[in-house]
């Protein structure tokens, strides 16, 4: 190998390290991602402990199970991912483990060569000999730079060879170590996969329990409903109200006028104004109402055991722990405070101009009806119903029309 073969290599073994760091970024975003999902699992965990306290099987304890499934299953598909990278990154080691290897066995064929060529020219007769049947003083001048070059070729090869040398035990090294990470990735996905199994064991046991519950599923169904029509017209009434006090303020500032044409715009309209676009301009950057996990999502879908049952939701349900603190999500007035049937329990609402926020299912309500809020002010806490499942409520609507919380809240 000529020291540009030589030099070539160490490029591409450079180039093959930019790569590796790239992989090690992918790598640590991977872990990073595993860990943060690993956090939701413990908390998962303690809102699922808290939901099978009971000896009874809930729909909270199904619902925690499903989301721990959920979460399980994208931990698995996060160490498979883990794998999958490891094992490119294996492959190209090998693939340069292969290369420094053949260019080391060039290396030292080449060098055995030039040294058995230096041997034969060694004897000093020899290179006299050279040098003095030389042609010309010029030819001589060149004999004795090719000798001098020759000498220090040997010396470069002899380099390279202890080069290449330790560049192949440190990708060895290397390479073993990553083999170590592979094997504890796959003994991990093992146990992980073992867990899954187990939870959805669980699972399938509390939704036969819940299918033999049939009647009481349905009932419990027809009371969320009422207790819905309830706090739908709560909602209808104060929207009306505040409809009609707009318009009885629109008549006063229009007789304003006609008496004064240089009186003002009521600052009440303009307030209103300035807070729905200050919460328009917000929009997917509200912290959530509480800590836990979406158990029920906006809009229709299928009730998680009865067959054949759809149910409408108009906001999210947020599952959560035992005497969880609850937010206001934005700064805003308290429009009414409301006891209603379970699961809403006392129920706040707050008024962002047009907009409203909703904050069901709390107990030690820390606001008064009419108070100004501030951004995350505590409202109160979440009640755990006599079946331990603590569950927050929460809508956001435009005037009277729902809409998905999860498309304003932060990811």
């Amino acid at each position: 190998m000529t020291a540009g073969r030589f030099f070539f290599l160490i490029l591409c073994l450079c180039t093959l390290s930019g790569m590796g760091a790239y992989a090690q970024k992918n790598k640590g975003q991977l872990q990073r991602e595993k860990q943060r999902n690993q956090e939701r699992i413990k908390e998962t965990e303690k809102i699922l402990a808290e939901a099978t306290q009971k000896k009874k099987n809930t729909l909270g304890e199904l619902t925690a199970l499903n989301q721990r499934i959920n979460q399980q299953e994208t931990l698995i598909l996060s160490i498979k991912s883990e794998i999958e990278l490891l094992d490119r990154d294996l492959s190209e080691d090998q693939a340069i483990i292969e290369a420094l290897e053949k260019d080391l066995t060039n290396l030292r064929d080449e060098y055995a060569r030039m040294v058995y060529a230096a041997q034969k020219a060694s004897g000093k007769a020899n290179k006299l000999m050279l040098l003095f049947s030389a042609s010309s003083f010029d030819q001589l001048l060149m004999r004795l730079k090719y000798m001098e070059q020759y000498g220090k070729a040997r010396q470069v090869q002899a380099e390279a060879i202890t080069r290449v040398q330790e560049i192949l035990s440190e990708q060895i090294t290397i390479t073993e170590a990553k083999k170590k990470d592979q094997q504890k990735l796959l003994d991990e996905e093992e146990k992980e996969n073992q867990n899954l199994t187990a939870l959805k064991d669980q699972q399938r046991g509390v939704v036969r329990s819940l299918e033999r519950e049939e009647k009481q599923l349905r009932r419990d169904l027809e009371d969320t409903k009422k207790a819905i029509a309830q706090l739908d017209k709560l909602i209808s009434d104060i929207i009306k109200e505040e409809i009609a006090r707009a318009e009885r303020e629109a008549r006063e500032r229009e007789a304003a006028r006609s008496r004064n044409k240089t009186a003002s715009p009521a600052v009440s309209t303009t307030a209103s104004t300035l807070a729905s676009t200050s919460f328009e301009g917000n929009k997917n950057q509200f912290a959530w109402p509480a800590s836990g996990f979406v158990s029920q999502k906006f809009g229709r879908q299928k009730h998680p055991v009865l067959k054949g049952i759809e149910i409408a939701s108009e906001g999210v349900v947020i599952q959560t722990k035992r005497g969880e603190a609850v937010h206001a999500i934005f700064e805003g007035d308290v429009r009414e405070i409301a006891i209603l049937p379970p699961p809403f329990f006392t129920t706040v609402i707050l008024r962002h101009g047009e907009y409203f926020t909703v904050y069901s299912g709390l107990k030690d309500v820390a606001v008064k009806k009419g108070q100004k809020v501030t951004t995350y002010q505590p409202l109160g806490q979440v009640q755990t119903n006599g079946e331990g499942i603590s569950e927050l409520r929460f809508q956001v609507r435009k005037n009277g029309q729902p809409l998905d919380p999860q498309a304003w809240l932060k990811d």
